[in-house]
């Protein structure tokens, strides 16, 4: 058996392309899914470190009380596929239950790499307003993370075009499927 669980953002739920398609892809590729659901958080917690640590506690909290009954040890393969704040939210759950899951980190954080962020891919649009690319690929290149990088790609790995958009789409779910 094979288990995926998708941590969404706070605005980025799962529902939204990136989380969407990637979990649809898991359950054709035999995985069980659990989709997340986050509410309560404070919006205004851009570039202020204090209400990100708070809205990142806060999603390991109603991460880990979503997933309390699953029992981990009965999977062969689990893999964490976390958008901006789920990507410290999957990160920190791992280390909290000491599981060997792998992660892809959509639109990461850079407090999300204050956890330990051993096998994991991440994502990158160089226009996202939530994290600069400079630091990011310092973090990623500190760690040992590959980054795949979208250029004038925003927060959403959206640019505005519909179709270089799609195009981008579709490169994070083909790169997603090969790490399925």
């Amino acid at each position: 058996m094979k288990l995926c669980i998708l941590f969404p953002g706070i605005g980025y739920h799962c529902d939204k392309p990136l989380l969407y398609y990637a979990g649809k892809l898991a359950r054709s590729k035999g995985y069980e899914v659990k989709a997340l659901k986050y509410s309560g958080f404070d919006t205004s917690v851009k570039d202020n470190e204090d209400k990100m640590r708070n809205a990142a506690k806060l999603a390991l909290s109603q991460s880990k009380a979503q997933l309390a009954y699953i029992d981990l040890s009965v999977y062969e393969k689990i893999i964490f596929i976390g958008k901006s704040i789920g990507t410290a939210a999957c990160l920190a759950y791992r280390e909290d239950v000491r599981i060997n899951a792998e992660c892809v980190l959509l639109t990461p954080l850079l407090q999300t790499f204050e956890m330990p962020s051993d096998n994991c891919t991440a994502f990158h649009g160089t226009a996202d307003q939530w994290a600069y690319t400079s630091a990011l690929r310092t973090v990623c290149q500190q760690k040992n993370v590959p980054l795949c990088e979208y250029d004038e790609a925003n927060h959403s790995l959206e640019t505005g075009d519909v179709m270089t958009d799609l195009k981008y789409l579709r490169d994070v779910i083909e790169k997603i499927e090969r790490l399925l």
